[in-house]
């Protein structure tokens, strides 16, 4: 592993439920890869190789308007060193 991220989609939409099912579409298609992934109030974290991760940020965009948002900001925090990065758990295990 030797990248992770961080990444908020905010679709343009009238209501919380829109918003829900839109970032509910999003959340599954991120989870379709296997990888490690930490869902948040605010945003996903995701850990694995780093081309694999730039296919998802760029497929929750394209996602998030295929379930109907006709407009979307994404916000992404990349953690990359090919060397390795830090896990998720070695982040936050002391904490939880």
């Amino acid at each position: 592993m030797n990248a992770s991220i961080a990444i908020q989609v905010l679709p343009k939409v009238a209501t919380n439920e829109e918003t829900i099912s839109a970032v509910d579409e999003v959340i599954g298609y991120i989870k379709s890869f296997g990888l490690h992934t930490v869902v948040g109030p605010f945003e996903t974290t995701v850990e694995g190789d780093y081309d694999t991760l730039m296919e998802i940020v760029r497929g929750c965009s394209l996602r998030c308007v295929e379930a109907g948002a006709p407009g979307v900001m994404t916000y992404v925090k990349i953690n990359y060193n090919p060397a390795g990065v830090l896990t998720i758990e070695e982040k936050t295990a002391k904490h939880n």
